[in-house]
């Protein structure tokens, strides 16, 4: 969509970039926190031990972190009491199957029944949250709005079939229960369990170079999370990116170029299966040779790290104030907690990556009732533009060639697409 919208020059309207803005901006907020509490708790909860649990002394640790108001003793016993259900009936459901007892499990029972909760609170939020995406987007995932030129919902403040203002008094209403929760439950229970797994701190460094495509186009065309790279760790220079410096390697893949010590950009790439791998029966791949159906992307034939992490390094390091601030909380707490000092460096680790997520939530969750006030701002102005206009369609007015690429960070990393369109129709595109 934005490709297509770089190759034929069209601006959208004032608008649709806030939709857009509004519709990536919870999807983030539903995503950590769902990678948080459902995809990676269990690597660190040991759910079996929270049976061990007082949820008197529970409902103390809760109350001593947040005001969250699901924090009394009879709380925390309901939950006790339906975990022990799951665990008597031998349906453990998605407690199923993992290492429980492991003594890489450092918790202590009260704060893995706290998780627990949280992980069972979590999973009716995010369903509540996200129906801003059926508001907007008609369904999730998979949005069915996006045009290239603008966004496919109408506003009308008079229409019940259009965005109006009790659709944004929903919005507002979502966007506040997002923000309470990720301020009193994903925050606090994050600066709570790291101090038992600061060794996470010191692994998982990995190459310690991180791009960001930018992301959130203000009005005035400034990306609110900023684009740019950082090479070998180093927070003191954030390098502007040039698109054209990125190319695809195929080298261990199974396609093939005419010279292979060499990559292309995404703009005349090739995609020519030449599968080599193994034929029945089966051994190990071989991976000094060819051995995979991905391309290896480089920047400056560097390879990079992209994600959560990698925005919030060059936002913190491009002086990004909301970003910095609670970059410098989080280390803060972590630093009090741990009796000594934790510098930015202990991002670069498993447990940055973690904090990391946490850190792009908070201030994602922060700017959602900006972009909505923004939305409103413009309503009132009487602008309810959503769309370019039909002139755009009629292929008269595109070039006989044109190119084109476009950006966005997904919620776990950049994403670009790159097309040629001659004669108007699509000749080559790579994403």
């Amino acid at each position: 969509m934005r490709a297509v919208e770089n190759a034929l020059g069209i601006e959208i309207p004032n608008n649709a970039r806030i939709l857009r803005n509004i519709i990536e901006g919870i999807q983030y907020v539903q995503d950590h926190v769902i990678h948080f509490y459902h995809l990676h708790a269990l690597d660190w909860v040991d759910v079996v031990s929270a049976l061990d649990a007082d949820p008197v002394k529970t409902s103390e640790l809760a109350q001593s972190i947040s005001d969250w108001p699901k924090s009394s003793a009879d709380y925390f016993q309901i939950v006790k009491d339906k975990l022990a259900g799951f665990v008597q009936s031998g349906q453990l459901g998605p407690f199923a199957n993992a290492y429980w007892g492991h003594p890489a499990y450092k918790l202590p029972p009260e704060a893995n029944l706290m998780a627990v909760a949280h992980y069972l609170e979590a999973l009716d939020w995010q369903r509540d949250v996200i129906r801003a995406h059926a508001l907007l987007g008609a369904k999730n995932p998979h949005l069915q709005t996006y045009l290239v030129g603008g966004m496919a919902s109408p506003i009308d403040p008079t229409s019940q079939a259009a965005i109006n203002a009790d659709t944004i008094a929903q919005l507002l209403g979502m966007f506040a229960r997002a923000k309470e929760f990720v301020d009193k439950v994903y925050l606090p229970d994050v600066l709570a369990v790291a101090p038992f797994y600061l060794d996470w701190a010191a692994i998982g460094g990995g190459e310690g170079n991180f791009l960001s495509y930018g992301d959130f186009p203000g009005a005035d065309g400034e990306q609110w999370l900023p684009q740019g790279f950082i090479l070998g760790k180093d927070l003191s220079k954030v390098y502007p990116l040039d698109q054209k410096d990125i190319t695809e390697h195929v080298s261990h893949s199974w396609f093939k170029y005419e010279d292979e010590t060499k990559g292309l950009h995404p703009s005349v790439g090739e995609t020519v299966p030449n599968f080599t791998g193994p034929k029945p029966p089966y051994k190990f791949l071989e991976t000094d040779q060819k051995y995979t159906w991905m391309k290896a992307p480089r920047l400056k034939d560097h390879a990079m790290e992209v994600g959560p992490l990698a925005r919030m390094l060059v936002a913190y390091a491009s002086g990004h104030e909301t970003v910095k601030k609670t970059v410098d909380f989080v280390l803060g707490a972590l630093s009090k907690a741990a009796g000594t000092p934790i510098g930015a460096g202990a991002l670069f680790s498993t447990l940055g990556r973690t904090a990391a997520r946490c850190i792009e939530t908070v201030v994602v969750a922060e700017q959602l009732s900006v972009w909505t006030n923004e939305l409103i701002a413009s309503i009132a102005s009487g602008d309810t533009k959503i769309h370019s206009g039909a002139e755009m369609w009629d292929p008269k007015n595109w070039p006989a060639e044109a190119q084109g690429w476009g950006f966005t960070e997904a919620p776990r990393g950049a994403l670009g697409h790159w097309v040629s369109i001659k004669d108007t129709k699509i000749a080559n595109y790579q994403a």
